[in-house]
C-alpha cells in the first residue's frame, strides 16, 4: 500500500512540458484575441494560469471546441489587468460576479478571469502557482493550472445542465500516477466526500484501471465514511451542501425545507448578495423557451 509520502515526492518531480492544444478548435479571429491576450499580460509579468478546456486538453489530450478562455488570476490582479487590456486594446473587463469572476470582452468573444470557485470554496492563492506545467496555447507559450487545481475547480460542478465528472475522470485516467493524491486530500478538507464520490466513479468508469488510485487514499476514505456513519448527528448539521454543488437544483432545501445554505456558512466566503446575484443569473443563461415554463 502507497503511503501519502509516496504520493507527494512523486508530485514534486519536475513539471513536464505539455503538447499545443486547441489550434483547430478556435476561430481565427477569436484565437488573436487570445494570443493578445496572453502575450499582454505575459509581458506585464501578471501572475495567471490557463484552465478550463485548453488545459484539459494538455493533460488528456481530449479537444474539443471551446467558446471562451478560462484564465485563473489572483483577486488582487483584477484590476491590473483591467487597466493593461483596456489602455492597450480598448478591450472592457467587467466584474461580473464579485466572489470568483470576471470577464474580459473584445466585441462578442469573452475571456473568463477567475480567481475563486464559484461556491467560493477555493480561492485561487499562491499554491496555484507551484510546479506548473508548460504548454503552448495557440502558439503562445504559457503555464498551466496544475492538475490538482484543475480537479478542484471541477469536482463541484453537478448542475442539471452541467456536470464536470467526465474531465475529473479523464484527468484521473491521464495523471493518476503523478497527482498529489496528499494534497488533494489536504485541499477538499471537510468536503472530503466529493473528493470520495469521484473517486468511486473513477472505478466505476474505468473498471480495469481502478487500481491506478492509491489503496491508502481509497482506505482512508472508507475509514472516514464508516467513522463519520457511526457519529451522532449534530443539530448543527441541519444544513444542506447541495447547494455547493448546484446553485439551483437545491434551492427547495433552503427556501422551502428550512435547510441553512451551506454557501453561507464559514465553509465558503460567499455572502447574501453573492447567492442572491448568483441565483438571479441562472435564468439568464437559460434558453428562452426553457426560461418562461421554468426549466421543466
Amino acid at each position: 500500500m502507497d503511503h501519502p509520502a509516496v504520493a507527494v515526492a512523486a508530485a514534486a518531480v519536475a513539471a513536464p512540458a505539455l503538447a499545443p492544444s486547441l489550434e483547430d478548435e478556435v476561430d481565427p479571429r477569436v484565437a488573436d484575441f487570445y494570443r493578445r491576450t496572453l502575450r499582454a499580460l505575459a509581458s506585464a509579468g501578471i501572475p495567471f494560469l490557463v484552465g478550463g478546456t485548453f488545459a484539459q486538453a494538455c493533460y488528456t489530450g481530449i479537444r474539443r471546441p471551446t467558446k471562451d478562455l478560462d484564465l485563473f488570476i489572483r483577486r488582487e490582479d483584477y484590476e491590473r489587468i483591467a487597466q493593461l487590456l483596456l489602455q492597450k486594446y480598448g478591450w472592457r473587463a467587467e466584474m461580473r460576479h464579485p466572489h470568483w469572476l470576471a470577464k474580459v470582452h473584445d466585441g462578442r468573444e469573452f475571456i473568463d478571469l477567475i480567481f475563486n470557485s464559484g461556491n467560493g470554496l477555493f480561492p485561487v492563492d499562491e499554491r496555484w502557482f507551484r510546479g506548473n506545467c508548460s504548454a503552448e496555447v495557440l502558439g503562445v507559450p504559457v503555464l498551466v493550472a496544475n492538475a490538482e487545481d484543475c480537479v478542484l475547480s471541477k469536482a463541484f460542478i453537478m448542475e442539471r445542465e452541467r456536470f464536470d465528472g467526465g474531465d475529473i475522470a479523464h484527468l484521473m485516467l491521464a495523471c493518476a500516477e503523478r497527482l498529489d493524491w496528499a494534497g488533494l486530500l489536504e485541499r477538499f478538507g471537510v468536503h472530503w466526500r466529493v473528493l470520495m464520490a469521484h473517486v468511486t466513479l473513477f472505478g466505476y468508469i474505468y473498471p480495469g484501471e481502478r487500481h491506478r488510485i492509491p489503496a491508502w487514499l481509497v482506505a482512508r476514505l472508507i475509514d472516514r465514511l464508516a467513522d463519520e456513519m457511526r457519529e451522532a448527528p449534530h443539530p448543527e448539521d441541519h444544513v444542506c451542501a447541495g447547494t455547493l454543488l448546484s446553485r439551483e437544483q437545491y434551492l427547495p432545501d433552503v427556501r422551502q425545507m428550512g435547510y441553512v445554505d451551506m454557501r453561507l456558512t464559514p465553509a465558503s466566503g460567499m455572502t447574501q448578495e453573492d447567492v442572491a446575484a448568483w441565483t438571479e443569473d441562472i435564468q439568464a443563461k437559460k434558453p428562452k423557451d426553457e426560461a418562461k415554463d421554468g426549466g421543466e
